[in-house]
């Protein structure tokens, strides 16, 4: 006979197992299904692995491109590819073990399998090959199945040559050629990691410019930043095809009518990704889909199956885990009957952790101008801060947008060092409806970089001290 569950949570990512998690801490009895370790794509292929990547590639930088400045000489320097790989994985582990004992203290009951919809309340588990091997019932079902690397005919994904961020992360030999198809967060970071090892850099992008979702400021310096360091970047270009020819992959490109034949050993596709929607039971049910994404309430994350929800990557765009958590949060208090406040979409920070990084929240000055907004806009460089001149990162700049009616921080732009926890103090300021005012009055400590978002603020309004 099934179980019987009040929840039952399918997919053990950042959305489902925190979901899971909130559940069981509102009394819930609560299980949560998934097929590989827990943590989904962020913790194991994704967010974690990743930024320990990153932090390699940062390291060596600053020694063998840094160290002088700092007065220290540092003689044959090198790197070891595998421990980097290996260190990578190894922090992803331990991090997804965490998870597990999280389940384990919330006593959250996790079955592995791949789950699939029976009806409205069942959920039938199959193991890796297919077989059915578990069946449970829960009075209410949340969808948390997460999204993959999109696909396209031009670039077909063989795993070995045209590879996903997934096989650029566990790579046995550093390749001396890599083409990156696609400069958002994906690509860029990749780019950064594997030009610094050694590896000959070329990036292209359909769109007019890295980045193209931050403001257009900061891609003009994350792309001048990225050609100081010898990367090849073709922007407004499309990819016609790629294919592999005697173990090259031959990507023939067009830009501006003109059509050339780029080669390298990898190319990696960094296109975007799409909802994990296949195969888990929706048509059977009627759940309505859009654009390979389920249909969900953005307040209470209901499909249009009453007790059914759905939450994170799965029901599309803003693809990141954060999102994906509160998302869980709020709908497994939704469920309880909490008086709880929705996420909002437009305060949702957006980090990118090459070098120098980047962080953002809320509208850019283009789309603010598009809404008709008269702006007030302040920017301070970090080349006018003192604790970045004192840790060598002058690069980039905090930017800020108000509404010149009433003062409101509409956006915040950040490129530079530490841009990705500078955002938070950013976040926390928009959702408190924060003025300028506020920011500016605001006393900052001396010396951090921090100071920059209030010398910005104050920039806005001819306040500034520094500049």
């Amino acid at each position: 006979m099934s179980k019987n569950y009040e929840i039952a949570v399918l997919g053990g990512g950042p959305g489902g197992y925190v979901a899971a998690i909130r559940a069981a801490q509102l009394g819930f009895k609560t299980v949560v299904i998934e097929k590989d370790n827990m943590g989904g794509i962020c913790l194991n292929w994704g967010c974690i692995p990743t930024k320990s990547l990153l932090k390699n590639a940062e390291m060596y930088d600053n020694i063998l491109n840094h160290s002088k400045d700092f007065g220290i000489t540092v003689e044959g320097v090198s790197f070891d590819f595998t421990k980097i790989i290996r260190r990578s994985r190894n922090v992803s582990t331990k991090i997804t073990r965490g998870v597990d004992y999280l389940i384990k203290k919330n006593k959250i009951e996790r079955i592995k399998g791949f789950g699939k919809l029976k009806s409205k309340t069942e959920i039938e588990i199959f193991d890796d090959e297919g077989k059915s091997i578990d069946s449970i019932t829960a009075d209410n079902i949340i969808l948390a199945t997460g999204a993959r690397s999109k696909t396209v005919p031009a670039i077909p994904v063989d795993r070995e040559n045209i590879i996903t961020s997934t096989e650029a992360m566990i790579l046995k030999e550093q390749p001396k050629e890599m083409i990156i198809i696609g400069a958002g967060a994906i690509g860029v970071e990749f780019a950064y990691l594997y030009n610094v090892l050694g590896t000959k850099v070329t990036i292209i992008e359909m769109l007019d410019r890295l980045v193209p979702v931050e403001d257009k400021e900061v891609s003009d310096v994350l792309e001048k930043s990225f050609k100081k360091r010898g990367m090849e970047i073709y922007t407004g270009t499309t990819v016609d095809k790629a294919e592999v020819k005697d173990g090259k992959v031959h990507v023939t490109i067009t830009k501006d009518g003109e059509t050339k034949e780029l080669i390298a050993d990898k190319v990696l596709n960094a296109i975007g990704v799409t909802g994990n929607i296949e195969g888990i039971g929706l048509e059977e049910l009627g759940i309505e889909t859009f654009k390979n994404h389920i249909v969900a309430d953005r307040r209470t994350y209901r499909t249009n199956v009453k007790n059914i929800f759905a939450i994170g990557d799965v029901i599309g765009p803003p693809w990141l885990a954060h999102v994906a958590s509160a998302e869980g949060i709020t709908c497994v208090e939704k469920i309880k009957g909490l008086e709880t406040v929705n996420v909002d979409y437009s305060s949702i920070p957006g980090c990118t952790y090459c070098q120098p990084q980047i962080a953002s929240i809320g509208m850019t000055e283009e789309k603010a101008i598009e809404e008709g907004y008269e702006l007030k806009v302040g920017k301070f460089p970090f080349s006018a801060s003192g604790k970045a001149a004192a840790s060598g990162e002058r690069e980039g700049f905090v930017k800020l947008l108000f509404d010149a009616k009433y003062g409101e921080l509409l956006g915040a732009h950040i490129i530079g060092s530490e841009a990705t926890e500078l955002i938070a103090e950013v976040g926390l300021a928009k959702s408190m409806e924060a003025t300028f005012e506020s920011i500016i009055k605001t006393v900052h400590a001396h010396p951090t970089l921090s100071e920059s978002i209030m010398e910005a603020a104050a920039d806005a309004y001819d306040e500034a001290i520094h500049i």
